[in-house]
């Protein structure tokens, strides 16, 4: 068998990690602050770094930022504060399979609203607020995962308009907005409308995955709320990890590792988009600009469950694109991360996909 290339998880690259810059800045805050970020602290998260993120994300004060251990733990602790049995939630179709797996946790009912290379569709997705009453809105809008597709400027006021109507909270999830590698960035929907909007962002893919950092700006009475579950739940999070990213953001390194990420990861996606346009002409796919991920459509009457296999068989390990979608239909869809693999990597698996498809 040829050497396994896998497409299956976003993670970073080996190379773009540093930890030698993380156990500096470990033992820096262990020496400014030992005592506190090695004792039980706030719920809410460590103080400097909340500061630090409504500073740099746009909270009015720290009142409004809860830190907490990795992105997804709070959208767990924020899913069973704000939601109960039976009640609607949309999210993009396809969407990030975990957040999908927190809302089916809780009992709620998950709505898939269909994509467009733009954005979810505006028709179906007024359609869907009228038909079901939904409490929230769960998106990925900045660099999508699992599409790439970033939603437009246009479209995030329409959907907050929409939202805002209907009462509705919209949760925009933004941990790849800063790995642009083309283009102009388009509004946040919390800049659109921060009164019904909980923005929620990490550093597993600018600083580590393993330091498990990540936030949400919301407004203070839901943080609260956060917070005292959080609490009865975990007591503290990791204060130590909240110190060592609150120096980075400090000293100003995060913003340096931003722009290192960008020069190793553009050419790698340049490098995915260009092979599937040489190999793979009868797909369909996203022209991504940023983030970690490319989606692709294979053609219509493809034999999923052959070419899937005959994968398996021909060293590639892909992702069952059916977790992706609220309702399972999603056969034809294959997630493409790529800031793992090199470009030449990223080339050959390709030209794998292409040659599998074409013999299924």
């Amino acid at each position: 068998m040829e050497e396994v290339i896998s497409f299956n998880r976003g993670v970073p690259a080996t190379s773009s990690l540093h930890p030698d810059e993380v156990s500096d800045a470990a033992a820096a805050v262990l020496e400014e602050d030992g005592k506190n970020v090695l004792q039980y602290g706030d719920s809410r998260g460590y103080p400097p770094l909340r500061q630090e993120v409504a500073d740099k994300y746009g909270g009015d004060s720290r009142a409004e930022v809860l830190v907490g251990n990795g992105s997804l733990q709070i959208l767990d602790s924020l899913a069973h504060v704000y939601l109960s049995p039976g009640d609607a939630v949309l999210v993009e179709k396809p969407s990030y399979d975990r957040s999908i797996k927190i809302f089916d946790r809780v009992g709620v009912n998950v709505f898939g609203v269909e994509m467009e290379k733009d954005g979810v569709n505006l028709g179906k997705f007024a359609d869907m607020v009228d038909r079901v009453d939904p409490k929230l809105f769960y998106t990925v809008p900045d660099f999508h995962n699992p599409t790439g597709i970033t939603t437009s400027g246009k479209k995030r006021k329409r959907v907050a308009e929409m939202a805002r109507d209907a009462g509705m909270t919209i949760i925009e999830d933004s941990p790849y907005r800063r790995l642009r590698y083309s283009g102009e960035d388009e509004p946040t929907y919390r800049s659109i409308a921060p009164d019904c909007v909980v923005q929620m962002s990490s550093v597993s893919k600018l600083i580590s995955p393993g330091i498990r950092v990540g936030w949400i700006i919301a407004r203070e009475e839901l943080i609260d709320e956060v917070a005292r579950f959080s609490e009865d739940t975990y007591i503290t999070p990791s204060l130590l990890s909240q110190g060592v990213v609150s120096h980075l953001m400090r000293t100003g390194w995060v913003e340096e590792n931003v722009k290192r990420l960008v020069d190793l990861y553009k050419p790698r996606l340049d490098a995915t988009l260009s092979s599937l346009g040489e190999l793979f002409s009868q797909a369909d796919w996203v022209e991504a600009r940023g983030g970690f991920f490319v989606g692709l459509w294979l053609p219509e009457g493809t034999d999923v469950e052959k070419f899937y296999g005959q994968a398996k068989n021909e060293g590639l390990t892909l992702s069952s694109p059916k977790g992706f979608y609220p309702d399972y239909d999603g056969e034809r869809f294959v997630r493409l991360p790529f800031p793992a693999l090199k470009p030449e990597e990223i080339e050959a698996g390709v030209s794998r996909l292409a040659s599998i498809w074409e013999n299924v």
